[in-house]
């Protein structure tokens, strides 16, 4: 049985102020190739779907447009749990309308999923909380997947029935997990684990989450370790981190699918993956990580002068870009409008001024019986080791007495 592993696409993501959403449609237009192509049975998207609680309605189209396609009109069977970034409640409230079109949305830990038969396609012959067992007729075996989206502790202890106060995150998982394998994960189907968590390998390498992203791991408490997954589970599939990568590399992979596209600047440089698994039952899973090619990459470049930049801008106009610009002075409406003019992708600019160091003789005590400019001037002196020049100037007077002439019209 051939089953795809993705996450983490976050719809409706922005860089700063920049929509990715052209490229989202794009690497997901990819991924359904890639689907396709490889003939997999089951596609499953271990979290975080949408970049937020409340995702713009083109977001929400693109995922129904996508997932429809993925099952193939109904088809397939598509397994999408929430993660983080989504509403638990948004997740829940399409899947009785979805499960007609073989598109199984789980938002809480506790969800069931009730039997259906699409004919000649598949069948959910079990499910019980957290649990789902699907029959494809290609294979005289079944597949057996344990589903827990992200949830914290309270979550936890709330949907899963858990009475004991003392109870942590790695219990009730633990507890939970080996439960539901030890009553249908036997050696005569094939056995998954989906979740959207913060795991590591116990002792292993601590990955840091990605910038931007929100934080699971608060601590030690939060984290979650490989060896809480039963033995009878031959494949996890995980969500949350984005880089693809398998944190158990000497048992049964336990995998991030990694994100589409990259989504920080902490992100450059990444490859991005998804993932085609090979499964047959009491075998070792086998996988495949399969390139993704759309979007724009994300690079750091950092330059000495505004003629380099230039250049190096024009030079490279498939990137998104975070620039960082040495310079002896302050960057001039005419220094942005030239790197501005050269580049669409543009995220950030970073000046990075080589004489803003300052000794404690040369540092002068603050008037504070300034005007606002006067403040501003000397804070930009001391940060900076120059006044700030006109241009800048006028552009402050600009956005204080703006700011003073919104506040004296506003009614309460």
């Amino acid at each position: 049985m051939r089953i795809l592993h993705t996450a983490d696409w976050h719809l409706g993501k922005k860089l700063d102020y920049f929509s990715r959403l052209d490229e989202q449609k794009e690497v997901l237009e990819e991924i359904c190739q890639i689907a396709d192509r490889e003939d997999v049975d089951l596609i499953i998207l271990a979290g975080d779907l949408y970049d937020n609680f409340n995702p713009p309605v083109e977001a929400i189209e693109l995922l129904y447009r996508t997932l429809k396609r993925l099952s193939k009109e109904g088809k397939r069977p598509v397994i999408a749990i929430a993660g983080n970034h989504d509403s638990p409640d948004r997740v829940d409230s399409v899947d009785p309308l979805a499960r007609e079109c073989g598109i199984f949305f789980i938002g809480r830990p506790n969800q069931r999923i009730s039997p259906l038969t699409v004919d000649g396609c598949f069948d959910v012959i079990r499910a019980e909380e957290g649990f789902l067992e699907i029959k494809i007729p290609k294979y005289y075996y079944s597949v057996r997947i344990l589903h827990t989206p992200f949830a914290n502790e309270i979550r936890l202890k709330k949907n899963l029935g858990q009475d004991d106060s003392n109870a942590n995150l790695q219990r009730i998982l633990t507890d939970h997990w080996r439960n539901l394998a030890s009553r249908y994960c036997d050696n005569y189907g094939v056995n998954i684990l989906t979740t959207h968590t913060y795991m590591l390998k116990r002792n292993g390498e601590v990955f840091e989450e990605p910038e931007g992203e929100k934080p699971i791991r608060l601590g030690y408490a939060d984290l979650l370790y490989s060896d809480m997954i039963p033995p009878s589970v031959q494949y996890t599939a995980l969500g949350h981190l984005h880089r693809c990568h398998n944190i158990a590399q000497d048992a049964a992979p336990v995998v991030y699918s990694g994100s589409p596209l990259a989504y920080s600047f902490s992100e450059s440089g990444q490859r991005k993956h998804v993932v085609v698994v090979d499964l047959e039952p009491n075998q070792q899973a086998a996988y495949k990580l399969v390139d993704l090619s759309r979007g724009r990459p994300l690079k750091r470049k950092k330059v000495k002068s505004i003629d380099e930049a230039v250049r190096w801008l024009q030079e490279h106009q498939e990137c998104l870009v975070e620039l960082t610009v040495e310079s002896d002075t302050f960057l001039n409406a005419t220094d942005l409008k030239n790197l501005y003019g050269a580049h669409d992708g543009i995220i950030h600019i970073v000046p990075l001024i080589k004489n803003s160091e300052s000794t404690s003789d040369q540092t002068a005590l603050v008037n504070l019986d300034q005007d606002m400019e006067g403040l501003f001037s000397d804070y930009f002196r001391s940060r900076y080791g120059q006044a700030p020049n006109n241009e800048l100037m006028a552009l402050f007077d600009e956005t204080i007495h703006g700011s003073q002439d919104v506040e004296e019209g506003t009614e309460y």
